[in-house]
């Protein structure tokens, strides 16, 4: 099956942080993370039902080589990226960012 991978407006607020993070330790470091934050989304899009459900519908994908993980929804032929979170956050307080982020219509 084909998926369409939609990101959430939230997403790039995400992925600015972190690399605004990884850039300032490190010139080249923030470019990095996008790279593998990108690669990893279109990854999620080959085989979605591989990566666990951690929160209700919400499965993630973990990133390589950055402590980031990606959430994500599958609905129909589409796959909507919610969030990207340092793994260090509380699970409780990522799973109510979640829920409080609008879907696409």
């Amino acid at each position: 099956m084909t998926y369409t991978l939609q990101f959430l407006s939230e997403i790039e607020e995400d992925a600015i942080s972190g690399y605004m993070w990884y850039e300032a330790k490190s010139t080249g470091l923030g470019e990095d993370f996008l790279r593998m934050f990108y690669a990893s989304a279109n990854e999620i899009a080959w085989n979605p039902l591989l990566h666990p459900k951690v929160y209700q519908d919400f499965r993630r994908r973990l990133l390589r080589r950055f402590p980031y993980a990606i959430y994500f929804t599958v609905e129909d032929d589409r796959i909507i990226i919610f969030g990207l979170f340092h793994c260090a956050r509380n699970p409780h307080v990522v799973n109510a960012m979640l829920q409080n982020r609008e879907t696409l219509k």
